[in-house]
């Protein structure tokens, strides 16, 4: 088909455009032909260029033309395969691009590094702006407060030690069938009223004040007398009269009283009597007192030894010593020197005394409020019934003394 008419050089064809036919034609495959001297030839010459082999302006301005897809330009390079006849040489066709379901999910995920520098940019790029501004401050403020929080429930509990008393009680000591549960020291119960007492007579010289001399031996008429109506021994109530003489002066705001002392020296050791041990003429017990070492068993605190054994004799575990049964550590702080001997000895009851009346009235403590008596007595030894058998013992030591 197709324009057949011969072109003159020069003149000028109306563009015309071929179409197929709506049936193919059935044609004989056509047979190869030998190739010749005179077609390789022909073949090897280039053809010239003609009006009909340009396309026209018209042509291509079209709409048609710009519509004309990949496939029917394949289509129109083939006049054979529309005809149905089959060709010497078949140009490849392009494939169509498959598209895989959730391709964006099988992306390569970046590394870590390359997440992190992206984030600290973003961080970065968003801190810049005004809402960056203030809310990194805020952030910042509240991740400190989160921290200091976890810091206070988690660390703190783990790494605070238990309060330790300033005495334990003695290994004979047995709380009193009839001592009630004290649920709170403040609410504990009222002051031992009868614990006033008679008050010591005599003139006492402060520790320290003479060369020599138990400072205690003036009280020795009142603490006969008072021997003979409480059966504490009168070396004992020397020194219990003697202390509170002595903080009565040094701090007259805690108003402590020797049946306080006397009750915590009967409770801890009976006097020092106890284990077999005597109180000797100066105030001193023997044998000395020592007791059970704190190893955690059978209800006793767990202390691991503080003074390299000087006090007690074990390099191990602390132990209660003296009649007022004191553990080596607060006797290292609290220990004082009340018979001017010059030593500061918790197995002489004059010093030891006078280091648990000064224990007790520490931090500004007023003993004739009820809730600072039973703080007081309870941070001396931090168990409830022993507190209950220190207050029955202090009343009655006082109304005895006054009958």
């Amino acid at each position: 088909m197709g324009n057949t008419r011969h072109v003159v050089d020069g003149e000028n064809t109306p563009g015309t455009r071929r179409l197929r036919p709506a049936i193919p034609e059935q044609r004989p495959p056509a047979e190869p032909e030998e190739p010749t001297a005179e077609s390789d030839e022909v073949a090897a010459e280039p053809a010239p260029p003609t009006a009909e082999a340009q396309p026209p302006a018209s042509e291509a301005a079209t709409p048609a033309a710009d519509a004309e897809t990949p496939a029917n330009a394949a289509e129109a390079q083939t006049p054979a395969a529309e005809a149905g006849m089959p060709a010497t040489e078949t140009t490849p066709r392009r494939g169509r691009r498959r598209r895989v379901r959730f391709a964006r999910a099988a992306r390569r995920v970046p590394p870590p590094r390359q997440l992190a520098v992206t984030s600290v940019r973003a961080v970065r790029d968003w801190a810049g702006r005004p809402s960056g501004r203030v809310g990194v401050p805020a952030l910042l403020l509240l991740a400190l407060v989160a921290a200091t929080g976890a810091a206070g429930v988690l660390i703190v509990p783990a790494t605070a030690r238990s309060p330790r008393p300033a005495a334990v009680a003695s290994p004979n000591q047995s709380a009193p069938p009839s001592a009630p549960a004290l649920s709170a020291p403040a609410t504990a119960g009222p002051i031992p009223t009868a614990s006033v007492g008679a008050a010591p007579t005599g003139t006492t010289p402060p520790p320290g004040a003479g060369a020599g001399g138990r400072p205690a031996d003036a009280l020795a008429d009142w603490a006969r007398q008072t021997n003979a109506r409480t059966g504490v021994p009168p070396v004992a109530m020397q020194a219990y009269g003697y202390a509170e003489l002595v903080v009565g002066r040094t701090t007259p705001g805690c108003s402590l009283t020797w049946p306080t002392l006397a009750a915590i020296g009967k409770v801890e050791s009976d006097h020092g009597a106890v284990n077999q041990s005597l109180l000797q003429p100066d105030g001193t017990v023997q044998p000395p007192i020592i007791g059970l070492p704190l190893d955690g068993k059978g209800d006793r605190q767990r202390i691991a030894d503080t003074d390299l054994g000087e006090l007690d004799g074990d390099r191990q575990f602390d132990r209660a010593v003296g009649p007022m049964q004191f553990i080596p550590s607060t006797w290292r702080t609290s220990g004082v020197d009340a018979d001017n001997d010059g030593r500061k000895d918790p197995q002489d009851i004059d010093d030891a005394a006078l280091a648990a009346a000064n224990y007790l009235c520490a931090n500004g403590r007023n003993l004739s409020i009820p809730e600072d008596w039973w703080r007081a007595v309870l941070s001396y030894n931090d168990v409830q019934p022993y507190a209950q058998a220190v207050y029955e013992t202090a009343n009655r030591y006082g109304s005895q003394s006054r009958t």
